[in-house]
């Protein structure tokens, strides 16, 4: 049975990591509440802008956006995953991964072997990981969940698609975690290019017909739409990934400081009975040297 030092000096050590993970819950809640808040303030104009080229998708055949929509045998792809920088967030790292994972070796493993297939990484966890396991990652972008910001998302989407229009990769995929609720996170497998017919997840509303007027036209609104959509919709995929992680890691760390609540008690009760043994050892003590003294 351990001391009651030990005991004493696990019972302060459980108290300081529970302090550590409380305190770390309380920041990712911020942070959720901050993304969400993203999210929602963005919601109106992705759905109008979705809208919009529902209505112009029919005319996108006969412009120059059309680059987009050209389906190609897939001999060259392109997998996006998107993880966090940093660990302590439930299985949301390894459930990207290994999605990734199976879906290259269901369907992409001639185009391994080939090598051609790449990986561009945005999330330390996929970066290192990737990396480890000798994928061909060509490039990374972990920075980017430092300041998420359209801004800086844009120049990631504008490069995906330039690699799709000049050949580079026929297919481009991006794999997230996106968010459902504060509880709730799934991951989701998004064809970015070639459009199907259009930009767009699992979670997107389907749109009624509406008859617009358009000025100047509909070509040069396409034009400039199609691009904006594109980039739009993967600063939505990040934005959804980033309020997934701080989701799970706030149910982590809520987990973690109840785990240690009942760890406390265990320890406390484990604390009383070796505080009860030594007194009890020590009265026997005593009463055993007085009777020895008697004689």
């Amino acid at each position: 049975m351990a001391s009651l030092k030990e005991v004493r000096t696990r019972i302060a050590s459980v108290k300081s990591t529970q302090q550590i993970t409380s305190a770390m819950k309380m920041v990712a809640a911020a942070k959720l509440k901050k993304a969400q808040n993203a999210i929602i303030k963005m919601r109106p104009y992705a759905s109008k802008l979705q809208e919009l080229l529902e209505n112009l998708k029919g005319n996108i055949q006969y412009t120059e956006e059309k680059k987009y929509l050209e389906q190609r045998e897939p001999e060259k792809v392109l997998l996006v995953p998107i993880t966090s920088n940093k660990g302590l967030c439930g299985a949301f790292n390894a459930n990207v991964i290994k999605k990734v994972v199976s879906h290259i070796s269901e369907e992409y493993a001639s185009q391994l072997q080939q090598d051609n297939l790449h990986l561009l990484t945005i999330g330390k966890k996929a970066t290192e990981h990737f990396k480890k396991h000798r994928y061909q990652v060509i490039d990374s972008h972990d920075e980017i969940f430092e300041h998420l910001t359209f801004e800086n998302a844009a120049p990631i989407a504008e490069k995906l698609m330039q690699w799709f229009v000049d050949g580079t990769y026929d297919r481009i995929e991006l794999y997230y975690n996106y968010f459902k609720s504060a509880a709730t996170q799934v991951v989701y497998r998004n064809r970015f290019l070639p459009l199907e017919p259009l930009a767009g997840d699992e979670n997107d509303n389907e749109f009624q017909e509406t008859d617009y007027i358009f000025e100047p036209d509909k070509e040069k609104i396409i034009s400039d739409l199609v691009p904006r959509s594109l980039k739009i919709h993967f600063y939505r995929l990040l934005l959804n990934s980033f309020a997934a992680e701080h989701a799970a890691r706030t149910a982590a760390m809520q987990k973690a400081t109840d785990n240690a609540d009942e760890l406390l008690k265990d320890l406390r009760l484990t604390y009383n009975k070796v505080r009860q043994a030594t007194i009890t050892r020590e009265i026997i003590e005593i009463t055993t040297g007085a009777q020895a003294l008697k004689q």
